[in-house]
């Protein structure tokens, strides 16, 4: 048995590889995070997938936000499967079940921690290395991430996490073995960050708190599930799987471990070959993440009704949007009527206004080259609210003159140069004395808009100066940029 966890970020730019990246992967049950699709925007490349069946799980209120995708191959077709961590998003004949104590939540708050779509569950039948036959749910979890500078998020991610831990410790104990494949959206221990701030308040942050109460240790007893990946590998240095792609990170290896696959302490002692790492995957800030078992997947007779194929608009029970929509060959005349045609208008202008187009005659457009044409005077713009100052002599507006190019040789390259100078050079960095990259300041607050200068190479660890980048920095505004 082989499982795959990926934050793949935004699913709609496979529509024709998807199956390739399945097959690639190699794995019986593929989870992929963060597909940014919603069930009005999927199409059927990207739902049905031959050979596998597949549940998703969409944002209901934000457009291109979150998602989760689970894809079983049919050798690994689940019995159930359901959407969401709480019972509010499904049938409940149709679902997994055991939710757990959850009176801890209002109903406002659990359809709220359900309404961004960061949960599948899909429950299998396995057959174990002794011959057992068990049941085991997997929960393909994108978890959420708190953003700095909104407080709300990191309260809305705390009890997400802690709706997750009801819903898995309620699926143990109702008998089934668990495994949560998951962006968890936190570096657990300072081996799993590439440059942690400060060692002494590390494990302060509450999401690295929720992980270690979560989490089984050797020395202790407290925490049901396993961290498989540092079971396996418990001292692996540089173990990271997301990189910031702007800086350029992954080059250097300069990032952090937020994907895991945690499985229960039993099935990962009992089952649990290997845990294992893929950043030699490209396409998303993130890499593959799997794991492989002992045990092996007894495939259900049909697939749960939460399967994709079976929506409406994937069973041909409901007409699509795009059926409706025609694409128009532009070569093909237009159709000849028996009567005369009305006059075309175009949208937005009277109708006694004809259209005119960029090659009619009356219309007198020039091309760039007679711009530059010797001697030709050029009329000068004249600012909103001013007047036009004309020379007593002779009555005429000012004109501006533009000198005609030398016909041949050095002197009209060097024409062309004055005339198209191009934005100004980049300034040397210090570190590296080549040119610096501009950057333009996207964060919420006073320095909103500006740019500013750093050091082109990608970003890395301190020591390792030649190949990351240095720490020089410059605002556009306050100097010129230096010439190479």
């Amino acid at each position: 048995m082989r499982l795959v966890s990926w934050n793949i970020n935004g699913i709609r730019r496979l529509p024709g590889a998807l199956r390739r990246l399945l097959e690639s992967l190699g794995a019986d049950v593929t989870c992929l995070q963060e597909t940014r699709v919603t069930r009005d925007l999927l199409e059927d490349p990207l739902a049905i997938v031959e050979g596998y069946s597949s549940y998703f799980s969409f944002s209901r209120g934000r457009s291109g936000y979150s998602g989760v995708a689970t894809f079983c191959k049919n050798s690994a077709t689940p019995r159930a499967a359901e959407e969401g961590l709480t019972s509010l998003l499904t049938n409940h004949q149709d679902a997994v079940g055991f939710y757990g104590n959850t009176e801890e939540f209002a109903e406002d708050e659990l359809r709220a921690l359900d309404s961004e779509g960061r949960a599948v569950l899909t429950q299998h039948q396995i057959r174990t290395s002794d011959g057992e036959e068990k049941t085991l749910t997997i929960i393909n979890v994108y978890c959420p991430h708190a953003d700095p500078e909104k407080p709300e998020r990191l309260t809305y991610k705390l009890r997400f996490y802690r709706l997750l831990q009801l819903r898995a410790e309620a699926l143990l104990q109702a008998g089934s073995y668990v495994i949560i494949l998951d962006n968890v959206n936190s570096s657990h221990r300072p081996l799993d960050h590439c440059e942690p701030a400060d060692l002494a308040c590390f494990e302060e942050n509450p999401g690295r708190q929720w992980l270690t109460q979560f989490l089984w240790q050797p020395d202790r007893e407290s925490g049901l599930f396993v961290d498989s990946f540092r079971h396996f590998h418990p001292t692996k240095v540089g173990a990271f799987t997301c990189w910031w792609t702007v800086t350029g990170a992954h080059l250097t290896n300069y990032g952090t471990r937020l994907d895991y696959i945690l499985g229960d302490r039993a099935l990962v002692l009992k089952e649990f070959e290997d845990s294992f790492l893929m950043p030699e995957v490209e396409g998303s800030d993130h890499c593959p993440v799997g794991a492989t078992l002992r045990a092996e997947f007894i495939p259900a007779p049909c697939c749960p009704p939460l399967c994709t194929r079976y929506l409406p608009e994937f069973a041909g029970r409901q007409q699509k949007l795009s059926q409706f929509l025609v694409k128009v060959d532009p070569n093909l005349p237009e159709p000849t009527l028996a009567q005369p045609q009305e006059e075309k208008i175009e949208v937005g202008l009277p109708k006694n206004r004809a259209k005119k187009t960029c090659g009619d005659p009356g219309q007198g457009q020039l091309s760039l080259l007679r711009f530059f044409q010797a001697g030709r005077p050029i009329e000068k713009p004249l600012l909103p609210g001013a007047q036009e100052a004309k020379p007593e002599s002779t009555g005429q507006a000012p004109r501006a003159v533009v000198p005609s190019p030398p016909k041949s040789g050095e002197g009209q390259a060097a024409f062309w140069k004055a005339v198209l100078k191009g934005p100004p050079q980049p300034p040397l960095c210090k570190g590296h004395k080549e040119p610096c990259v501009l950057r333009t300041v996207r964060k919420a607050g006073p320095n909103l808009g500006r740019q500013f200068f750093v050091c082109s190479q990608p970003m890395g660890h301190t020591s390792n100066p030649a190949a990351a980048r240095c720490d020089f920095f410059l605002w556009a505004s306050e100097k010129s940029p230096a010439p190479h």
